[in-house]
């Protein structure tokens, strides 16, 4: 199924948004009553006071503010004085608190935003699915699948890792992967899978070294498929998509047999869709952190792209269906990523757009050996001074040394990333301030039925009490 995305231009966005952001009154169009005066394309836009049948939350993973400012950059013409919006501006309705409740941490991890957004409770960095006490919490996708609706996760880091599993699943670790591959079979509401459509990496907690969870789900009824030409050709209403041992390949390195994620979400939406009391989908751009925590501001902005598809096709199909919400934020900052550096007023996106491959996988082809000089010219589609190959070849020889289980592997990685990386960010001149994640708030964007429950600050516990709100109204 495809979605193209329709741009509807209302009169009233600049009011709405403007008056929730500012804490003022906001306009009510109550269902049947004599001051509904909307008219048809506000209402095709915006919905009315019914309860959205559908929702469909997006999260970018690690995308604090100054991604979707520097996405933007990147996506400037530069030939035209004004610079273009993204297709995040317009839906553009607030800002979201991100603190975690950790003893030692007061700025959150992936796992224990995750479970805010789809519990509604605080809890520990860490934590899948239960509070403080570790006890486990009713998730937004769980009450959706006890209502009769249709539910799915899709990412493009493993489907175990710490968003999806914070959906369907309840450990005290996310570091406990082969148990929660187990629980999204095992674990079933009404005699049901929890999830109908699970698509992202992560095929090693599924095979022969986790109890072969993927053919207990193909001997459930779910097509079980691991590219995306077997994706396209399944025609089950469940299906269990792993297209990579670990997580996928970014977008700008991906082979093209993977599917992207828009691709994912389309195909999730075209079965999900089949059920009349409707469906709860989660979408994550997980790679956006993936990239930031390595300052790989070339895998940031592939990833951007990938996220931008999906959010744009996601208003596409709100728009078309007006029974459907679509909300999109993120769970925290990654990386402390800055547009400029330095004493320069500028940021160079052209030469981010001039490179053929993230860091990331020319990091990857280095530590297996292959020619250095060879892949940096690949990936940056040129060659570099002879001394920056030296200071990138010294790294990689004390990384040849280390083995992989070594302590010290890890940071040793990183170093070689960063000399392949310095050409890029001072070419760019991108900053970065840690490979781990920063605290500020992250925006919030919204289209639909209901989406003004998100409108101003809210604490990102807020997003799963609204749905549940919406789901107790039904």
């Amino acid at each position: 199924m495809i979605f193209k995305s329709q741009f509807v231009k209302v009169s009233i966005v600049g009011t709405l948004v403007a008056s929730s952001l500012l804490n003022l009154a906001q306009p009510t169009f109550a269902s049947g009553s004599e001051q509904n005066t909307a008219s048809n394309d506000e209402i095709a836009a915006y919905g009315n006071t019914e309860n959205p049948k559908n929702i469909i939350f997006m999260v970018g993973d690690g995308m604090g503010p100054s991604f979707n400012t520097a996405f933007r950059y990147f996506k400037d013409n530069p030939d035209t004085q004004e610079m273009e919006k993204t297709a995040f501006d317009d839906y553009l309705v607030g800002t979201q608190r991100t603190n975690p409740h950790d003893s030692k941490d007061n700025v959150t991890d992936s796992a224990a935003g995750a479970t805010a957004f789809s519990s509604g409770h605080k809890t520990y960095n860490g934590a899948i699915g239960v509070d403080e006490n570790k006890k486990t919490v009713e998730t937004v996708l769980e009450r959706a699948k006890k209502k009769g609706k249709s539910t799915g996760l899709v990412t493009t880091s493993e489907v175990t890792d710490a968003t999806p599993a914070a959906y369907a699943s309840h450990i005290d670790s996310r570091d406990k992967k082969d148990e929660i591959a187990k629980q999204f079979f095992e674990n079933r509401i009404d005699d049901q899978h929890t999830v109908d459509v699970i698509l992202g990496g992560g095929a090693k907690y599924f095979g022969s070294a986790n109890d072969n969870i993927d053919k207990k789900f193909k001997q459930e009824g779910y097509d079980v498929v691991s590219n995306k030409d077997e994706l396209e050709q399944a025609d089950g209403d469940k299906v269990l998509g792993l297209f990579a041992d670990k997580n996928m390949p970014l977008q700008i390195d991906a082979p093209d047999d993977d599917p992207r994620l828009a691709d994912m979400q389309s195909a999730a939406l075209d079965r999900l869709s089949q059920n009349d009391k409707g469906f709860f989908l989660m979408v994550e751009g997980a790679s956006i952190d993936k990239a930031a925590h390595a300052n790989d501001v070339t895998g940031v902005m592939s990833e951007m792209g990938g996220f931008e598809k999906a959010f744009d096709d996601a208003i596409a199909y709100a728009k078309e269906h007006e029974d459907t919400l679509v909300v999109a934020t993120a769970d925290h900052s990654t990386g402390g990523l800055t547009i400029a550096k330095g004493k320069d007023y500028i940021w160079n996106a052209s030469a981010i757009h001039n490179m053929k491959h993230s860091g990331q996988w020319m990091t990857e082809q280095i530590a297996e050996g292959k020619d250095i000089e060879e892949t940096i010219q690949a990936g940056y589609n040129k060659y570099l001074p002879t001394q920056t190959v030296k200071a990138i070849r010294k790294e990689a020889k004390k990384l040849s040394k280390i083995k992989e289980d070594d302590e010290r592997y890890d940071a040793q990685y990183q170093k070689l990333q960063d000399a392949i990386q310095k050409t890029i960010n001072d070419e760019s001149n991108t900053g970065w301030t840690t490979y781990g994640h920063t605290g500020e708030d992250v925006n919030t964007y919204a289209f639909g039925l209901q989406s003004e429950k998100f409108y101003g600050n809210i604490d990102n516990t807020d997003n799963a009490k609204n749905i549940f709100d919406i789901y107790n109204q039904e």
